[in-house]
């Protein structure tokens, strides 16, 4: 027969629902203010961070990461307020931790590279690149993909493991660049003649640098022509008009003055065998 008397649930109560409830209240009071603190902490962080100019979509998400990972703590140490064995829970949230990155192993490796791509800012939106085997204008870096445009208007999405972990060309991270340019002409033309020409169209166009000054030299005595290698500097804004228009003019030049532009060509010699 349960003994009910009075001085039995006096003792229950002081036994246990006392330090239960003494319990609890602590387990909820670790809730709340640790709760309060994690957000504190992460606002903080998210500040800090934004003051870095840092992108946007990083500082969330490093700022969600700190918080579940500060949140967790909490509700381990509220568990442990309760009498509650977390060794088991700490080990299995650990495997599952492994299982999680081992499937998910690409998807890691995008997003270390995404954060290393916002941290280092090797290229930046607006940027003409040569990255991950795609050439193209930087629309957009995530955290896991970067989106390319390329000059026939095509979107490419690329992994940022592919292009972290391969070389990248930054063809507008500098203001200005070098145009190289080759023009051959016939070994009968005049040489002197042909780059006075050529230096004298560099002079005219205003979009070339005059520091560094151009440089027009003989570079090559080829198969079928001399060739000269004409390097102007321009911005880079300026590059692809510069080594259009330049390359267009000196045709036309050329023409007006006489000097050829040979096709590739080969001297054949035919001996006659005596005997026949």
């Amino acid at each position: 027969m349960v003994d009910l008397s009075p001085e039995r649930i006096q003792e229950l109560i002081d036994t246990y629902a006392i330090p239960w409830a003494i319990n609890i209240g602590f387990a909820l009071l670790i809730f709340i203010v640790g709760r309060i603190v994690v957000g504190v902490i992460v606002s903080t962080f998210i500040k800090l961070m934004g003051k870095s100019k840092y992108d946007p979509m990083l500082v969330n998400f490093l700022g969600s990461i700190l918080r579940a990972v500060l949140m967790l703590v909490v509700i381990i140490a509220s568990l442990n307020q309760l009498s509650v064995d977390t060794t088991s829970l700490v080990a299995i949230i650990g495997a599952a931790g492994l299982a999680i990155g081992l499937s998910l192993q690409d998807s890691l490796k995008n997003f270390a590279a995404g954060v290393m791509l916002l941290v280092f800012k090797p290229i930046r939106s607006g940027d003409f690149v040569d990255a991950g085997g795609t050439s193209g204008t930087v629309q957009n870096i995530g955290i896991f993909t970067t989106t390319l445009n390329t000059p026939d208007n095509k979107e490419v999405i690329v992994p940022n493991g592919r292009i972290y972990g391969d070389n990248i060309t930054n063809y507008s991270a500098k203001e200005t660049r070098r145009v190289d340019m080759v023009f051959g002409i016939g070994y009968d033309d005049d040489i002197l003649k042909a780059k006075n020409i050529l230096l004298e169209l560099t002079e005219q166009d205003d979009r070339i640098l005059k520091d560094p000054a151009p440089v027009v030299v003989v570079a090559e005595l080829g198969d079928s022509s001399v060739n000269f290698a004409v390097r102007p500097w321009a911005k880079t804004a300026d590059f692809w008009g510069v080594k259009f228009d330049f390359t267009e003019k000196v045709k036309l030049r050329f023409d007006e003055e006489g000097i050829s532009i040979p096709f590739p060509q080969m001297d054949v010699h035919v001996h006659k065998n005596e005997s026949e």
